[in-house]
């Protein structure tokens, strides 16, 4: 019903609004909600897209302006703006860094790259004591609109 009686059992009868709100379907809603999310949850992260060269996220606020490593197509890796070899790496970076192991480090290679080699330029940084290493991707609005 909408509203209750008022007054005595005889004359004049009026009716006034509930003031209570009926939460039963708003509970229904949030638990089927739950359900979906929960069962939609891990299907979303076991498809791992492997295209890794693009990726469409926002830059993190920095602080300080990191390293940057570079692997071009034809494996060559420059250090700034300055071709090293990957034998010499984490010595120059060592200087540039002034020893300071906790210095953010980006490695930026080039899709042509084989994954055998940026892995190798990741793994020599990280043997050289480096902990903040990142790989960088394009930041591209192509990839959202298609879904991919």
């Amino acid at each position: 019903m909408a509203g209750g009686m008022i007054g005595p059992g005889s004359g004049r009868r009026r009716y006034r609004p509930m003031a209570e709100i009926n939460v039963t379907p708003l509970v229904d809603v949030m638990l089927v909600l739950l359900i979906v999310f929960m069962v939609t949850a891990p299907m979303i992260t076991s498809g791992v897209s492997v295209n890794l060269p693009q990726a469409n996220a926002k830059q993190l606020p920095s602080d300080s302006k990191p390293i940057t490593i570079t692997v071009n197509a034809k494996d060559q890796i420059y250090l700034q703006n300055s071709q090293v070899q990957l034998s010499g790496l984490v010595a120059t970076l060592q200087q540039i860094s002034k020893n300071n192991q906790a210095e953010r480090i980006f490695v930026r290679g080039d899709k042509d790259v084989s994954y055998g080699d940026m892995l190798q330029v990741m793994a020599t940084i990280t043997q050289g004591g480096f902990t903040k290493v990142a790989l960088l991707a394009n930041q591209t609005q192509a990839l959202a609109n298609t879904g991919k």
